[in-house]
């Protein structure tokens, strides 16, 4: 068994107050969720109205799949015009970690 995980640091667009943050990081959260079936979280920054920071988790049998699965997520966040991808940081945990 696997377990992947990838965080991303971003950094909004034209956003001055918390819930304008919030308009902008729910639909992402909700279609990298939906369209990637990952478990996806806010996971920091929640106090920085013009930061956010995106944790996504994804378990497989299948190392290759993870790594897929996280590639996509990846390159789908990159093509967000919403948003600046300031880094990205992909881990995988084996079971003999």
């Amino acid at each position: 068994m696997y377990a992947g995980t990838l965080s991303f640091d971003l950094l909004l667009g034209d956003v001055h107050s918390l819930k304008e943050k919030r308009s902008v990081v729910r639909p992402i959260i909700a279609e990298l969720h939906r369209k990637f079936a990952v478990s996806v979280a806010e996971t920091g920054e929640q106090d920085l109205h013009r930061r956010a920071e995106i944790g996504i988790a994804v378990v497989s049998g299948d190392l290759g799949h993870i790594k897929d699965v996280l590639d996509r997520c990846e390159r789908w966040m990159i093509a967000r015009p919403e948003v600046e991808l300031l880094s990205a940081r992909q881990r995988i945990h084996g079971d003999d970690d």
